[in-house]
């Protein structure tokens, strides 16, 4: 048996991925891999997910410079979920420009923006 059949794996053959930054933390996003992209994740030492919407392998920071290195690896005690410890590279997690995607907070009844956008997505993904 592998380590990849440890996990209790969704029936599409994916698992949740909670990116955490290792210095500090704080949640940066949220994703999903399936075998291929962990076990590239595992290899290469940068993170690579399984983007749902485009349906193919999707290597953080492809398009934005802002990869994700893997410092740490941890699967949870019901084995259906994954958490990964990583250097942000640029400081942006998210497709916005902000530090994390989970940039807005419940307050007073409606969802609040509490952090900045640290660089436009027009500069970051623009195609030179």
């Amino acid at each position: 048996m592998s380590a990849l059949d440890e996990i209790a794996w969704t029936e599409e053959g994916l698992v949740p991925v909670i990116a955490q930054a290792a210095l500090d933390g704080k949640v940066l996003m949220f994703a999903w891999m399936n075998r291929e992209s962990l076990s590239l994740t595992l290899t290469e030492g940068y993170a690579v997910y399984w983007s749902r919407s485009r349906q193919r392998l999707w290597r953080k920071g492809e398009e934005s410079g802002h990869r994700q290195k893997v410092l740490g690896l941890f699967l949870d005690c019901d084995a259906d979920v994954i958490v990964l410890q990583i250097e942000q590279e640029g400081g942006i997690a998210c497709h916005t420009g902000r530090q994390s995607c989970f940039y807005r907070q419940w307050v007073d009844g409606a969802w609040q923006v509490v952090e900045p956008v640290l660089k436009s997505p027009a500069e970051i993904y623009a195609k030179t």
